[in-house]
């Protein structure tokens, strides 16, 4: 199978460690799609420094908070060792359609974030789960912002542009 185009990928999973000694992983879900690991077939799987690979999912099961995982491509904990970290992405088509203002999160990593008054504000990095609310990790210069992930505060998302557009109340995370 050919690799495909990251923007034809949305990554689900992140593998966070080897799981017993026949090449499992532990795999935490970055998704919300019901039903998304017990009919997993083909995948991507990216690694933290780039390499890629193309395998075939052969069981996911619930593990507590995580997903237990075994992949055709491994047979040991060392081969899983080597992708600690790495995503697991899916072609774009076999996700389902979101509603209006609903975006999967690997469409927004990577996105320009700035204000309404065009101020660029930094990068989005990463989407945080805290105490049941998803805030953007938003990086500029070396300094981190938190902005809460609310209809009130994210006034404008363009996908194709790759900017994310916020109003943040006054005095709010001065950069």
């Amino acid at each position: 199978m050919a690799t495909l185009d990251q923007e034809e990928l949305v990554t689900i999973g992140r593998i966070e460690r080897s799981f017993g000694v026949r090449g499992e992983a532990r795999v935490r879900s970055l998704t919300d799609v019901p039903g998304r690991f017990e009919s997993l077939g083909q995948v991507t799987i990216v690694g933290p420094a780039g390499k890629t690979l193309d395998t075939r999912v052969t069981h996911a099961r619930p593990g507590g908070p995580t997903w237990i995982v075994g992949f055709e491509a491994f047979t040991t904990p060392e081969q899983i060792a080597e992708f600690r970290g790495a995503f697991i992405q899916v072609p774009r088509g076999d996700s389902p359609a979101l509603p209006v203002d609903q975006y999967y999160q690997c469409d927004l990593i990577g996105m320009v974030v700035q204000d309404e008054a065009g101020t660029v504000l930094g990068c989005l990095e990463e989407v945080v789960s805290m105490s049941g609310n998803q805030n953007f990790l938003v990086r500029h210069d070396g300094k981190e912002l938190l902005i809460p992930a609310a209809k009130q505060v994210v006034v404008a998302v363009d996908v194709p542009a790759r900017i994310m557009t916020v109003r943040l109340p006054e005095g709010f995370g001065e950069l």
